[in-house]
């Protein structure tokens, strides 16, 4: 079976447009969420995790004097381009690509006659904007679409359907969004407290990003970070509430862990899905307790980043693969006291403690739940 490793990454966010700026606002432990006002958005203040407009087009200037794109495909397409920028022998026209987004350029939607409100427009204008002789794919599975995006890139590799994959993700904090979790009464009044007794619920953000995944062991920079295995199940459970039992994450974890030949004890880092609605973490916990995990130290990047829809799971086994690189951890934003039935080890502090062995999991509505295992192999 061939091996896939994760070569290299960027990240534009909130918290910089760069993946190293990224890191070093998580050493601060500074959080892009914010208090909000814009009317464009929500009517009234909330607490999200939004993209400056005039830093995205500074940084966009910088790559293309076209306007002519929405800001998410302007994320999407810097992402990209500066993937491209800093590895020179990745060639996008013999890779595949993958595009994982939950709604798109959802913001078009009340624009008559606006085909950029359909997922399809953004393979489209990167196919376009690249100049590419194939349409990438677009991946969209609710919460779990960044993670799965990897995972089936991976599988992409190990078919030889294609020798490297640029995976995508990218989604917008938007009025559609947001009154959809407004709906649900999950929306926090604050920022985000994952698995905090505290919690009061979710803060949206929004953000892009892009991983190179390679299978030429050569393409990785520093130590080599391989993906050695990975799951999805569904629970069926509810349209948008998680199994109780955890039942469909459990079978990811366990599965992935088959397929990387390891056990719960090898692994040494959990960056759970962790978006601070009392079901999610709560099903979290117990999925992790029945797969032998509970000791093992968790954290979220919800408080860093709000939940960013398409592009969080990506964005947080993005971080995985430097937190193996760089042998260090990040606490979870946020959290205070522990507010699940079952006991997690949550980081509560940055530290410097040597990882080889990485968890990365996401859970979505419909059910959907994946499991990444991320390595450290040379």
């Amino acid at each position: 079976m061939r091996k896939v490793y994760l070569a290299d990454d960027t990240i534009i966010s909130p918290l910089g447009f760069s993946t190293e700026e990224n890191l070093q606002n998580l050493r601060n432990n500074s959080t892009g969420i914010k208090e909000v006002l814009d009317d464009s958005i929500w009517p009234s203040v909330f607490y999200g995790a939004l993209l400056d407009n005039d830093s995205l087009s500074d940084a966009w200037g910088s790559f293309s004097n076209d306007s002519d794109y929405t800001k998410l495909e302007k994320m999407m397409l810097l992402s990209v381009s500066k993937l491209l920028k800093q590895n020179p022998s990745l060639n996008i026209h013999k890779s595949g690509i993958i595009i994982s987004t939950t709604k798109g350029n959802i913001d078009k939607l009340r624009e008559k006659n606006n085909n950029k409100a359909y997922l399809g427009s953004i393979a489209v204008t990167i196919q376009d904007y690249f100049k590419l002789e194939k349409t990438p794919t677009i991946l969209s599975n609710a919460c779990i679409s960044g993670g799965l995006a990897l995972a089936i890139g991976k599988r992409m590799i190990q078919s030889a359907l294609f020798d490297d994959i640029i995976v995508i993700g990218g989604d917008l904090l938007s009025e559609f969004t947001l009154s959809g979790f407004f709906s649900f009464q999950a929306v926090s009044p604050k920022p985000c407290k994952p698995f905090c007794k505290n919690r009061t619920g979710i803060s949206l953000g929004e953000a892009a990003a892009a991983a190179w995944l390679s299978s030429d062991i050569k393409n990785s920079k520093r130590s080599v970070i391989e993906i050695t295995g990975d799951a999805t199940a569904n629970d069926a459970n509810h349209i948008s509430g998680p199994s109780r039992t955890g039942e469909g994450l459990y079978k990811s974890i366990n599965k992935a862990l088959k397929e990387a030949a390891l056990s719960s004890n090898h692994i040494d880092f959990i960056t759970a899905h962790g978006t601070a609605t009392p079901f999610n973490d709560e099903m979290e916990a117990i999925a992790f307790n029945r797969s032998g995990l509970k000791n093992t130290p968790i954290n979220s990047l919800k408080g860093y980043y709000g939940h960013t829809l398409g592009a969080s799971a990506l964005i947080e086994s993005i971080i995985a693969r430097h937190c193996l690189l760089n042998n260090e951890l990040f606490a979870s934003l946020g959290f205070e006291e522990l507010g699940v039935s079952q006991p997690i080890n949550v980081i509560t502090t940055n530290s410097n403690q040597t990882i080889h062995r990485v968890l990365k999991t996401a859970s979505g509505f419909g059910g959907c739940n994946v499991a990444l295992i991320i390595e450290k192999t040379g």
